[in-house]
């Protein structure tokens, strides 16, 4: 079973501190990510099939393969980034 957490571990770049706590990490991502990016990683982890879940968001694999890459970038955006990590002390 994968969550939120393995996910982001799995695919932010150097990762500085420990994430914070799955609630915060979907409040957090609900704001910075469009409703498309974040539903996708959300049934990414809640291992839904991709053809499950291009035709639950009528998306074309094209545009899925899109919004998921483009979701997995902003998590690497030093801002967002920062603010999912727990603040070092």
């Amino acid at each position: 079973m994968m969550t939120l957490t393995t996910l982001l571990q799995n695919n932010i770049k150097k990762l500085t501190s420990p994430l914070k706590k799955e609630e915060e990490l979907i409040e957090i991502l609900k704001r910075k990510l469009t409703k498309k990016e974040f539903k996708v990683l959300m049934m990414t982890v809640s291992n839904i099939p991709k053809e499950e879940q291009l035709q639950k968001l009528s998306l074309d694999e094209k545009r899925y393969d899109e919004v998921k890459t483009k979701a997995l970038k902003k998590i690497n955006f030093n801002d967002l980034k920062e603010e999912l990590m727990t603040p070092n002390k």
